[in-house]
């Protein structure tokens, strides 16, 4: 069978931790879409692992997978894989030939394009991690991109180089009229020379070790050999391009069909399986854009946003970033379910809740005078509209460890209370439930693996 873990929010859901744990199951571990701007935290046995590009799986000893749905930056890529080594993990990690590379004059232009809308007053920076996500991702629809197969043949590379380098140099100097001369360091990533140098003998220790893969290929002979896959998807529903709150997403999509189309595993083997949307008790996020239920009001609801920041462990993965904290969004979560078709959810994160005086759930919003149960189509319309609120028991701090080994009765009964409540109004069964950052702190209520 086939699982495919989804971010239900806007990233930073705790799906690392659920893809560790349910990847013991499975034989292969595939990253369908997304780049080393996503990161997921794994922490086994007090041990902790943080991952940007490399499937999270790889720490429990499967396969993994870079399906073409990604974009690949090969340098973190390989600090990744000799990192896991250095602390004695042998990861098999193989990427799709037809994976996109992220070449250093992407992450560039991302620099220069973030600044320029930072400058224009208009408001319209997205708040990047400044990966080169965006930029690769424009090359491929532009059908100037360079993939992962192209570096395995130097001719191929330098042909393709001295097609895309020039356009993009013209880019940088004619449009936003900078210079990339002399002092300027930014002018190495527009060397013909030095990035064919570089990016053949990226492709010859690809080759060396064996790790590119056709990705369609390599999984349907994975799967009629009757091995389990699972699917991980990177960032959130929200900030998928074509379903999240557009232009404040990411370059792809998280979303459950994303998939299929990101790894070239028929869309019918995929939908046969199970579809588990990640949850975070409450709402974060990092970069701009409507949070309707954001704790910045008074300074009550900042210290509250600061207290659970600080036991949520809320900075970006990647960036060190501090998340913009706020209540649990149902109107979020109904969208998010009804696009990836969720078969359960996990909710990650209940332990940090534990101990407030008030704890309230956004049931819906206020737009234009009329109530609405889900997110609209527009940034515009998101941005007007005012929560509606219900308030629901507290619950007292817990030991995570005796409630993860007690199981789910052993969870305060506001809490449990708390989560039959987000099951019904999502009308999604729980699978399992997060009460602590380590794999063994997980109350499983359902392995979908199972099913």
């Amino acid at each position: 069978m086939t699982l495919t873990i989804v971010g239900s929010q806007l990233g930073d859901e705790g799906k690392g931790a659920l893809v560790d744990r349910w990847g013991g199951d499975a034989d292969v571990v595939v990253r369908y879409q997304g780049g080393d701007n996503a990161g997921h935290t794994v922490v086994e046995g007090g041990v902790e692992y943080k991952l940007s590009l490399v499937p999270s799986g790889a720490v429990r000893g499967t396969t993994g997978i870079l399906g073409n749905g990604c974009v690949v930056n090969p340098k973190t890529l390989f600090t990744e894989i000799d990192d896991l080594r250095e602390r004695g993990l042998d990861p098999d990690v193989r990427v799709a030939r037809r994976a996109h590379v992220i070449l250093p004059y992407h992450r560039v232009l991302d620099g220069i394009e973030e600044e320029v809308k930072a400058d224009d007053d208009a408001g319209d920076e997205v708040g990047t991690t400044g990966r080169g996500i965006g930029p690769t991702y424009e090359d491929k629809a532009g059908r100037r991109g360079i993939r992962v197969a192209d570096l395995l043949d130097p001719d191929v590379l330098r042909d393709k180089l001295e097609y895309a380098v020039p356009q993009k140099r013209a880019l940088v100097e004619d449009v936003y009229g900078l210079k990339l001369e002399g002092e300027d360091d930014r002018a190495a990533a527009f060397d013909v020379d030095a990035l064919h140098e570089e990016f053949a003998a990226i492709g010859e220790r690809l080759a060396d070790e064996g790790m590119t893969v056709n990705c369609s290929d390599y999984l349907h002979r994975r799967h009629e050999a009757g091995d389990e896959i699972l699917f991980e998807g990177a960032q959130g529903t929200h900030i998928d391009i074509d379903h999240g709150n557009y232009p404040f997403v990411t370059s792809s999509n998280p979303t459950a069909g994303a998939a299929s189309v990101g790894s070239g595993l028929g869309v019918t083997t995929v939908g046969d399986g199970e579809v588990v949307g990640i949850v975070k008790a409450y709402l974060s996020r990092v970069g701009e854009g409507p949070l309707p239920t954001e704790l910045d009001g008074d300074a009550d609801e900042e210290a509250l946003a600061d207290d659970i920041r600080e036991k949520g462990g809320e900075f970006g993965t990647v960036t060190g970033r501090p998340r913009r904290i706020g209540w649990l969004d149902l109107p979020m979560l109904r969208h998010a379910a009804r696009v990836s078709g969720f078969t359960g959810v996990a909710v990650n994160h209940v332990d940090v809740l534990a101990g407030l005086d008030d704890l309230k759930v956004c049931t819906g919003y206020q737009l234009d005078g009329e109530e609405i149960d889900t997110v609209p189509t527009t940034t515009e319309r998101w941005e007007r509209c005012e929560p509606v609120f219900e308030t629901l028991d507290t619950w007292e701090s817990f030991d995570s460890a005796a409630v993860a080994e007690g199981g789910y009765d052993a969870l305060p009964e506001a809490a449990r209370e708390y989560l039959e409540f987000v099951a019904d109004e999502i009308d999604t069964p729980i699978y399992a439930v997060g009460v602590g950052p380590d794999r063994e702190e997980t109350v499983e209520l359902t392995n979908p693996f199972d099913e």
